[in-house]
């Protein structure tokens, strides 16, 4: 009889357990982001005099500091859902600045079509050289950081473009107003469009289970029927357009973009975003919503860096760091669960 009772707790304590590892999952970096706030907010306090993180007007500011990084980040996550990576989304972004900038002054808010059709194209040709002759993602994507940055440097003729009538500046620094209350910075509600559209691309569609089985394992997928190189020109694609999105939301934020420093190392912040977010880089484990927490903890983390006067120097180090247990991170995730 005892047996027989035993057994149905030992059941029930397996299945909490195992919720309380799905909450775990589902929450996230959640919590960190959190905590980092409130370390920021005590340390200005007691550094400074001053609380100034925990504000309206400073949290919309990391709010549209995060919302380029998102973007980049939403198509890295697909990106490395796969198993791969792309190096080249920084290089993209100053890429396509440049052309929307350029074309803008002659055609206006063509502009924007032309800046995204360019990051399409760069990441359809990375795409293409992956999945057409299977040259490993870092070598191609290593290769159009270099290339992609040089032919953004000759569209500008190693010089800064400037556009002060930019007829879509109002992306960088106009607001979606409801009532005459609520004003949405337009930054902040394309990222979030973005967010969502991942997600639903990812989580309701088959490409998206596509995606995931890519990722789980490549030779599998390709047995069961899945166009592995369709997938593969589609993810790399869909980087290189949000990229060119990206792009246009720089340039529409500081109507200019120069080929030498726009968009410099982003790619790494964007990596950081999707790992800290819980996508694993073996691929087949993560989530778009994740990879959004990833980013607002990187703009928090710099923004605070700045409140705190910690230097740039000092800056740099401490988001190497981050990236670096960011993929320690991930390894650990990775031990206390299988791949599915």
């Amino acid at each position: 009889m005892s047996e027989s009772i035993a057994k149905p707790a030992s059941t029930g304590e397996l299945a909490r357990k195992a919720q309380m590892r799905a909450f775990i999952r589902s929450i996230g970096m959640l919590p960190v982001l959190i905590i980092l706030g409130i370390l920021i907010q005590v340390g200005g306090i007691y550094f400074t005099g001053e609380g100034r993180f925990l504000t309206w007007q400073n949290l919309s500011i990391v709010a549209q500091q995060a919302s380029v990084n998102a973007v980049l980040a939403a198509g890295m996550t697909f990106v490395i859902l796969t198993g791969g990576i792309d190096l080249s989304v920084g290089s993209i972004l100053a890429a396509s600045a440049m052309v929307g900038l350029i074309v803008s002054k002659g055609l206006g808010d063509l502009g924007i079509l032309a800046a995204l059709l360019m990051g399409l194209l760069i990441g359809l040709g990375n795409g293409a050289l992956i999945a057409g002759l299977r040259l490993p993602p870092f070598i191609v994507t290593l290769g159009s950081l270099t290339a992609v940055r040089g032919f953004a440097r000759l569209l500008g003729n190693d010089t800064t473009v400037f556009n002060p009538n930019l007829p879509f500046a109002f992306i960088g620094n106009g607001a979606l107003r409801i009532g005459n209350i609520i004003a949405i910075p337009w930054l902040i509600v394309i990222a979030f469009l973005v967010i969502v559209g991942s997600w639903l691309i990812l989580r309701r569609t088959v490409l998206g289970v596509h995606i995931y089985a890519v990722g789980g394992n490549d030779n599998a997928a390709r047995l069961s029927g899945i166009k592995v190189w369709a997938v593969l020109l589609f993810v790399y694609g869909a980087s290189g357009l949000l990229s060119g999105l990206g792009g246009v939301m720089q340039a529409a934020r500081l109507y200019a973009a120069n080929g030498l420093q726009l968009g410099q190392s982003y790619e790494l912040d964007a990596i950081a975003a999707v790992i800290l977010g819980g996508t694993s880089f073996v691929g087949g484990i993560g989530s778009i919503w994740g990879t959004l927490i990833g980013a607002l903890i990187i703009a928090v983390l710099t923004n605070g860096l700045i409140l705190l006067g910690v230097t740039d120097v000092w800056q740099y180090i401490i988001k190497g760091a981050v990236i670096i247990g960011a993929v320690a991170l991930d390894r650990y995730r990775l031990r206390g669960s299988a791949r599915t």
